[in-house]
């Protein structure tokens, strides 16, 4: 399994009772319909190397039977996808929403070349000619998978200095663990501050599981919510921290005892609102404020990006044909995060070949936008490039025009700023129409900055074997010399407005940035 799947796996299987689980104490609020937890997983020093989604989706007669619908993705992104392990899982469990016990599981399997759907069946007896492998499998009943075992400890009272014992299967694997509770804590996360119980998971006969020295801290209420859970790896931490949590259809889940976070600037517009074009009494920013007509862009009602949507880029020096360089934009779903509805844009670039020996480059960055103005409320920024290391966080306020920075310090900004991310995907929105001239206010190191987009001319781009009707702009900002790197952007004039080639005047010389389209013959 991969790094997630293991601390996920670990946190599972310490979650149930010691005393016999079919006898043990079971409470059903766990399993209401509609809660949904976000969790971000770091790993080692990767800020954001995977996403977890658990989900109750529904309830009622599900394949023959009164059941639960509980799902779970897993998803690595960035540099930990690229480099070292791509995974997006999907799980459904059905469970008997009196036990908790699951009759039926479903998985949809993307692990690097693994590709594989599996169904298995937890209410018919394991018989000796049963397959180890295939899309129906059948489970002895009483067992439990990962999922399932992750909510049924949930329902559990998790009473002080207890220990709780469980075997949960995870394909031929079995895990045999244990979960004790070990006291309480206060435990800060994206959702706040709360009391949590805490426990550690030991698993038993598997010293590499046990290796990981998983603990999990719950909410200290009768929903038990996972809040983070920790692993030890060889090359470093595993860190699984709810990001945010829903409940029954929207509203917010309260976590026991919860204390509130410092004020963070991430207050989310109305639906539909659009951003005010002037700054609040008593924070005024004539120099930076953008024009009225900028301030008041709104995206269309349909987007031209989807969530799932991942353009691939190749950079080029010069006239020469191998790429130094390569970056890569995913539109994550659409979700809670952070407590906002909203979207996750995220973008990473590296140098390649002579590229990465001439001047090498990895950078991460995550943009948080609201799903319905498209504006970030909060931004991740994993930079490397040469021997320049360096993190930040910032959290945009787009009502009051402020943006927080993790180390604290805070800059006024103009209400509707975007990031670096945040804007590549909003002016696919804007009227691009030649002779068109858009200013959007850009938040660039710790300074707002104007960005001026003028749609020059149409024409045709060559890509991939194929000709492909767009538009050119102009990209510059109000610094002196803003538009001395001449940067230049092709978008396609179809509904899904894809930028298709960028271009500057660099020290080094011309650079390119063409999308990586199948040549017509391969589509």
């Amino acid at each position: 399994m991969t790094l997630v799947g293991l601390c996920l796996c670990g946190a599972a299987h310490g979650q149930q009772g010691r005393a016999d689980v079919a006898t043990a104490p079971f409470s059903p609020a766990p399993y209401r319909v509609g809660e949904r937890l976000t969790y971000t997983v770091a790993f080692s020093n990767f800020p954001t190397a995977a996403h977890v989604q658990l989900q109750v989706v529904e309830r009622g007669p599900l394949y023959g039977r009164e059941g639960v619908e509980l799902r779970a993705h897993v998803e690595t992104i960035g540099v930990v996808s690229a480099a070292l392990y791509a995974l997006n899982n999907t799980y459904s469990t059905f469970v008997d929403p009196s036990t908790g016990l699951p009759y039926r599981s479903q998985q949809s399997i993307r692990e690097g070349a693994r590709v594989q759907n599996l169904t298995q069946d937890y209410n018919t007896p394991l018989g000796d000619s049963a397959p180890a492998t295939g899309r129906d499998v059948p489970i002895s009943a009483g067992s439990f998978d990962l999922l399932s075992a992750l909510y049924r400890v949930r329902a559990l009272p998790l009473a002080q200095g207890a220990t709780y014992s469980i075997s949960a299967r995870n394909g031929e694997a079995v895990y045999d663990a244990e979960v004790r509770v070990t006291g309480r804590e206060m435990v800060k996360t994206n959702v706040g501050s709360s009391n949590a119980i805490v426990t550690q998971v030991r698993v038993r006969g598997n010293s590499a599981a046990d290796d990981y020295r998983v603990r999990l801290y719950f909410s200290d209420d009768e929903l038990h919510i996972p809040l983070l859970i920790t692993a030890r790896h060889q090359a470093g931490e595993i860190r699984v921290e709810l990001a945010s949590a829903e409940v029954q259809g929207g509203a917010q889940t309260p976590l026991a005892a919860a204390t509130p976070a410092p004020a963070q600037p991430n207050i989310p517009l109305p639906p539909g609102q659009l951003p005010r074009t002037t700054p609040p009494a008593g924070n005024p920013n004539p120099r930076t404020a953008p024009t009225p007509a900028a301030a008041a862009i709104a995206p269309p009602a349909e987007l031209p990006f989807k969530p799932g949507e991942q353009l691939n880029f190749n950079f080029f020096i010069g006239a020469g044909a191998q790429p130094v360089g390569t970056a890569s934009f995913l539109v994550r779903p659409r979700a809670r995060y952070f407590n906002r509805e909203g979207l996750l844009f995220t973008a990473s670039l590296q140098t390649t070949g002579a590229g990465q020996t001439l001047f090498p480059v990895n950078d991460l960055i995550n943009s948080y936008v609201d799903a319905s103005t498209v504006l970030p409320f909060r931004t991740e920024l994993t930079l490397s490039e040469g021997k320049r290391r360096a993190r930040f966080v910032v959290s945009a306020d787009q009502t009051s025009g402020n943006a927080l920075f993790e180390d604290g310090s805070r800059v006024e900004v103009p209400i509707g700023t975007h990031d670096l991310v945040s804007v590549f995907y909003a002016l696919r929105s804007f009227d691009l129409t030649p002779g068109k001239r858009t200013t959007v206010s850009l938040l660039v190191n710790k300074r707002p900055r104007l960005l001026f987009i003028t749609a020059l001319r149409s024409g045709t781009v060559q890509l991939g074997g194929q000709s492909i009707a767009a538009v050119e702009l102009a990209l510059a900002t109000n610094d002196p010399g803003g538009d001395k790197l001449a940067l230049r952007l092709w978008v396609s004039t179809d509904k899904r407005r894809l930028p298709l080639r960028l271009t500057a005047v660099t020290p080094l010389g011309p650079v390119r940035a063409d999308l990586a389209i199948i040549p017509t013959a391969l589509q």
